[in-house]
């Protein structure tokens, strides 16, 4: 089969590997098609994991083989792979912490090399402890394939609106109006609240209007705060969804929540990046910092009736299609995105794209 192999920083190869062979309680998937993902541009354009790999795990395809125990899944069903799965009895799960799990954190499906996801691949193997726990999730027939890779960026966003307690009626403030800033609109449409988007790029503003936004501004408009609290009653936004890795955007939506409001940190900072800040504005203002990183496994069947019953229009996210054969310019595209540019996906068949 053919996969797009990681070989080192910013070196990706097109090339024939073995297909994946399979223990008694595995599963084989056909990829029909993977999104691209900020975290898989990040393994490959940094030296952040040993090559050889095969990432790729925002994954869609049908099941191609089952090992000899199998009983709950059959060749030809098509299916969403979640690509970990947390122990659900160590004391990070039993607190509901399911991605600080152990198991969680260990990606296990593979389409070769080090288990890295294997999205970008051919086919993958999704492992015993995956298949009989649920991360097998069954694409009813009326949803495409495109529509179903979404399921695992939607429960990352969901788990950070739960996290946020989104409430309806709240006012959200979303800095960034990429793909995810772009769902995390819907989502907080969908639970009730409006919600206020902010980017650098205009063909972003007006996106998150049309998907929803009540106002979408400048993120360098210097009159912003005033802006937002023109349309909340000059008290100020409830919650700040930051899905941006900028310090600006943090003071940016310092500024702009109200007393007693919430900042959420989504997007991951580079390492190097220290905020300073003095403590006395949170502990006056009674601020809430938090942290939402990955998905929540209690989360999984509510994303996945999100999607599948289209309470957001993911299709709306989709800017562009791409062989996997042209990983790395899909890639080079993200990094340096035209104003155009949202959610990537990659066919290992590109004729597939209409399925």
């Amino acid at each position: 089969m053919k996969a797009q192999v990681f070989r080192g920083v910013n070196q990706l190869s097109y090339e024939e590997v073995p297909t994946p062979e399979l223990a008694p309680d595995e599963v084989l998937v056909q990829v029909r098609v993977v999104g691209l993902c900020q975290s898989d541009i990040k393994k490959i354009c940094y030296p952040l994991y040993e090559p050889p790999r095969i990432f790729g795990h925002e994954t869609a395809g049908v099941i191609s083989a089952v090992g000899a125990d199998v009983t709950d899944y059959q060749i030809g069903q098509r299916v969403v792979v979640m690509h970990h799965v947390p122990c659900m009895h160590c004391d990070y799960c039993m607190n509901d912490n399911f991605s600080m799990c152990d198991v969680y954190k260990q990606v296990t499906t593979t389409a070769g090399f080090a288990p890295s996801g294997g999205g970008f691949a051919d086919y993958v193997k999704v492992p015993g402890h995956i298949v009989q726990h649920g991360g097998l999730i069954p694409i009813p027939d009326r949803v495409t394939f495109e529509q179903a890779s979404f399921v695992e960026p939607t429960n990352c966003c969901l788990k950070a609106v739960k996290k946020a307690n989104i409430q309806p009626g709240q006012t959200v403030l979303i800095t960034g109006a990429g793909p995810i800033g772009l769902m995390f609109v819907m989502l907080v449409n969908y639970f009730g609240a409006r919600a206020i988007a902010t980017d650098l790029i205009d063909s972003r503003i007006e996106r998150a209007k049309a998907v929803g936004a009540t106002a979408a501004f400048d993120a360098r408009d210097p009159d912003l705060p005033t802006k937002i609290a023109d349309l909340t009653n000059g008290l100020g936004v409830d919650v700040s969804l930051i899905a941006v890795p900028s310090d600006k955007a943090f003071f940016q939506a310092l500024d702009c929540t109200r007393r007693g409001g919430k900042i959420l940190f989504f997007a991951e900072f580079p390492n190097d990046i220290e905020i300073p800040i003095n403590p006395n504005l949170l502990y006056r203002r009674e601020i809430d910092l938090i942290g939402s990183y990955s998905s929540s496994y209690r989360l999984q069947n509510l994303s996945a009736e999100i999607v599948f019953n289209q309470r957001i229009d993911v299709d709306a996210l989709i800017s562009d299609r791409y062989p996997l054969s042209d990983l790395a310019k899909a890639v080079d595209q993200a990094v340096s995105p035209t104003p155009e540019t949202f959610k990537i996906l990659l066919y290992p068949e590109f004729e597939q794209a209409a399925n």
